[in-house]
């Protein structure tokens, strides 16, 4: 797949926030890897030996500038996992407008065991922290999406390619699983129009007391 870049005159070859968002992003996801190597090791073996197969997933989002990257996450789902998306959606109806309105399932059938505990804590996010040190993403910004949902953000995808995917963002601080699809687009934009430096600061605080009362994020 080759990288689609969107018109310069967006200025989104320039991500928001610049050299000062970016350091914060390098000391914070470093200390981050620093303080939770135990953490990552153990969920690595607890993977590989409740599930096997790979330890990590990635899947293909779309960044900064529409440029594609290979995101990063702890495998939480069966392996085969996008064949059985579609035969559980196409059994049931209920589940097919869930997905179609917020692209997340309250149960969803692939996730295991374990990866539903990971999940719940968030923990099966952590190797995006190697995307943040990469410069794929950043600790704070839009959830990153697949090409195909970028569609759903209309005239709103310029914002979107603006800044670097996040983390975490307004939506996790802001009842991410009581949010239609709709709404976390126009939480997005909101993000990318009025961000500040303080503004990451105080969603950064946010983000663990936000996991502990919502629930899963991915």
């Amino acid at each position: 797949m080759q990288p689609r870049r969107l018109d310069s005159a967006d200025g989104s070859f320039a991500p928001i926030g610049g050299w000062r968002k970016r350091s914060i992003d390098i000391v914070v996801a470093c200390t981050a890897l620093i303080l939770l190597l135990p953490i990552f090791m153990m969920v690595a073996l607890a993977i590989k030996l409740t599930m096997g197969g790979p330890v990590i997933f990635s899947q293909l989002r779309i960044g900064q500038g529409r440029r594609p990257f290979r995101c990063l996450k702890f495998r939480t789902m069966v392996q085969d996992s996008d064949a059985a998306l579609r035969q559980y959606l196409a059994s049931d109806p209920q589940a097919a407008q869930e997905w179609r309105e917020f692209r997340k399932l309250r149960r969803d059938p692939r996730v295991t065991r374990i990866g539903s505990i990971l999940r719940k804590t968030s923990l099966d996010e952590l190797p995006q922290l190697l995307n943040v040190l990469r410069g794929d993403m950043s600790c704070v910004g839009p959830r990153p999406v697949l090409e195909d949902e970028l569609e759903r953000y209309g005239p709103h995808a310029r914002d979107y390619a603006r800044v670097r995917p996040g983390l975490t963002g307004l939506w996790q601080t802001s009842g991410r699983n009581l949010r239609t699809y709709d709404e976390r687009v126009a939480l997005d934009c909101h993000y990318v129009q009025h961000w500040t430096l303080w503004g990451d600061v105080l969603i950064l605080l946010k983000t663990v007391p936000a996991v502990i009362s919502f629930g899963e994020t991915s």
